[in-house]
């Protein structure tokens, strides 16, 4: 996702967000940054600590038989979900119609890159335990 956000900003001449390590500071420390406020470690962490805990529920999914693209699908809008519920509930972000449309398909392109390509290596890699509830794949 970072390798494609970083390809689509040479394109588009988006700027670097700095969303992630605001939200991250007011759920911690429960004040807010200015929006000046541009703290690149604080961003990684945020944008990489979200990343590992949506990808390992991803990974759950593969296990528990939720695989394929439809699952992908699903766990794009997941991966929506949590950002916009923590942006929003520490007053961080904006609702996602108010931003332009461009930002609202760039973000969930991205999104969905990174959702789908999680999802590749998580069926790929992820035994599938097909005991206990006798579930079947998306695909079986």
């Amino acid at each position: 996702m970072t390798a494609g956000e970083k390809l689509e900003q040479q394109v588009t001449h988006r700027p670097d967000s700095y969303v992630p390590a605001r939200t991250l500071t007011a759920l911690v420390t429960g004040r807010r940054l200015p929006g000046s406020a541009r703290p690149p470690v604080r961003n990684h962490l945020m944008h990489w600590g979200t990343g590992a805990a949506v990808g390992a529920l991803r990974g759950v999914w593969s296990a528990a038989g939720l695989r394929g693209p439809r699952a992908s699908a699903w766990h794009t809008v997941v991966r929506l979900a949590v950002d916009q519920t923590l942006e929003n509930v520490t007053g961080v972000g904006a609702p996602p119609w108010t931003w332009s449309r461009r930002d609202q398909v760039v973000d969930v392109a991205h999104k969905a890159v990174y959702s789908f390509t999680t999802g590749a290596v998580a069926d790929r890699l992820v035994p599938y335990a097909r005991g206990g509830s006798g579930a079947r794949g998306l695909w079986d």
